[in-house]
This record gives structure tokens, sequence and C-alpha cells, in this order.
């Protein structure tokens, strides 16, 4: 199993709440901006797109890709933090 960041520790060990996007393991300012420019400016929002896309890991770190120019490690680290809070809290 790959090592997790601080980040994406926090992110997974409690509730979402009103979290800014940026609070999302793989997503800095810069990838911040750019899916805050395309309304997903909550960290549920982008979980929400994670659930439509039925949790299915591959299409959401291509859609990550495609929306916000997401490299492959910042891709799969977003798309774990989600199916790890998902496991968690849903």
């Amino acid at each position: 199993m790959s090592t997790t960041t601080q980040k994406h520790r926090n992110f997974v060990g409690e509730p979402m709440g009103d979290k800014a996007v940026t609070t999302l393991s793989g997503i800095g300012e810069i990838l911040g901006k750019k899916l805050q420019q395309q309304g997903f400016d909550k960290a549920y929002v982008v979980l929400g797109q994670f659930l439509l896309l039925r949790k299915d890991t591959e299409l959401f770190a291509e859609w990550l890709k495609d929306t916000c120019g997401a490299d492959s490690r910042q891709a799969e680290s977003c798309t774990q933090c989600l199916k790890e809070w998902c496991e968690a809290f849903l």
C-alpha cells in the first residue's frame, strides 16, 4: 500500500463539512483555482462528481485530468482520498 500524506490523513479522518476544494489530497492552490473556475469550489462538490461517476476511480482520475489539468500523481492522490473518505463515512 502506498504511503499517504498528512493532508490525506486529515481529510479522510473527519467529516467533510464545508471544506474548500484545496483540502483534498493532490489538490493545491493552482488546481484548486482551476476547479473553482469550473464551479467545483468545495470538496463536497468534487465528491458529488466522484459519486456521479459511480466511484469509478479510473473515470474520476481522467475527469480530474481533463477538468483541471491534474497529472497522474495528483489525480491518483485525490481519487484515493475520496475513495477512502467514502469507505469511512458513507
